[in-house]
């Protein structure tokens, strides 16, 4: 075949996928006002993550996982955006790696609100600013975000879903090689966790390191200096119009950061695959035997816990301290409802979700 008969070949699928997929979105449209008059949660993690695993099951390539599912994605936001659309709010700023997360669940086409503070975003869903709220939770070099897991305990919101993306820097700068740059911006973390490249590749130019508040920040300055470069996320580097002259310099490629959604009012259905995520607020736990008669009872139902985090109460001028905790199940689950039962004085459920391997 000649490249324009290929060309045609692919023009004629474009056209059948074009009929497809409004032959979807008018299917979609039917559910969004069915589920308007039953006031149904238009954002059904679940549902989407069976449908991700039917089309990786039937699936013979050469598309592969991570493509059907960004492919999938912007299908289910364009979707959801047809159904009823919706404000998410993200801690920024644009061009973070909470940005790309977001956008990762909830596609270009979404309204977003950009927001300076963990907190922020918290009070936006709390008050119905905005529908659902994308915050970080734990990376798994630096471990948990304190602030978040204290603020799930102050405010009444609930996690709908979590995400996981790798976490990945590029090296953007209008500088054509390393040796014409005099300056790097970037924020702490990401100096610290790109070292092994910087020491390598400015081992004899040794330019200056300019921390500053964000790698968003840091590639809006680049874009002003020619004789700079910034360790940024590729999402800033696009933001800014700023060339990327190397990708993937973190030190660590199995860098990872967890992302919770938040909601209100908030109740996912039962998936094959579920975690959920608790507070447990423990009478008197300066007692020896308060936290391990608690922890035994989850042995005994058969629940893993897959987190358990200690935080103290504020303002107690005892050691007191309450729990953040997930576990692997529904909350519905016969076992799991069980333990709920006997510390349901204790324990604030904060959600239960599709877990996200």
């Amino acid at each position: 075949m000649t490249l324009d008969e290929v060309r045609k070949d692919i023009d004629k699928i474009d056209d059948q996928l074009l009929v497809l997929l409004n032959q979807r979105m008018k299917l979609v449209h039917k559910v969004g006002e069915i589920k308007r008059s039953t006031k149904a949660i238009i954002y059904r993690p679940e549902r989407e993550k069976q449908i991700l695993d039917r089309m990786n099951a039937q699936n013979d390539g050469p598309l592969n996982k991570e493509a059907i599912e960004a492919i999938y994605l912007e299908i289910f936001a364009a979707a959801r955006n047809i159904e009823l659309p919706e404000r998410v709010a993200y801690l920024g700023p644009e061009g973070s790696f909470t940005h790309q997360a977001a956008e990762s669940r909830f596609g270009a086409m979404s309204e977003y609100m950009t927001l300076p503070t963990i907190k922020s975003v918290f009070e936006a869903v709390d008050t119905g600013r905005a529908k659902f709220g994308v915050i970080p939770i734990e990376n798994n070099q630096e471990g948990i975000v304190y602030e978040t897991v204290d603020l799930l305990n102050e405010m009444n919101v609930n996690v709908a879903a979590e995400l996981k993306i790798p976490v990945h820097f590029a090296l953007a700068t209008e500088a054509e090689n390393p040796s014409k740059i005099k300056r790097i911006y970037s924020k702490d973390i990401a100096f610290r966790q790109c070292r092994g490249f910087l020491n390598k590749y400015f081992e004899q130019t040794h330019p200056e390191e300019i921390q500053v508040e964000s790698t968003s920040k840091a590639a809006k300055l680049a874009a002003e200096d020619p004789e700079s470069a910034a360790i940024c996320s590729e999402i800033a580097a696009k933001l800014f119009s700023l060339p990327i002259l190397f990708n993937n310099i973190e030190d660590n490629s199995q860098n990872r950061t967890r992302f919770y959604i938040l909601a209100k009012n908030f109740v996912n259905a039962k998936s094959e695959n579920d975690k959920t995520t608790i507070i447990a607020r423990l009478p008197d736990t300066d007692k020896p035997g308060i936290l391990a008669a608690f922890l035994q009872d989850f042995k005994k139902a058969g629940i893993n816990l897959t987190k358990i985090e200690s935080r103290p109460y504020k303002g107690d001028e005892d050691f007191n301290f309450w729990f953040f905790i997930e576990l692997e199940g529904f909350f519905q689950d016969d076992n799991v409802e069980k333990v709920f039962k006997k510390y349901k004085n204790s324990i604030k459920w904060l959600g239960s979700y599709v877990r996200n391997a």
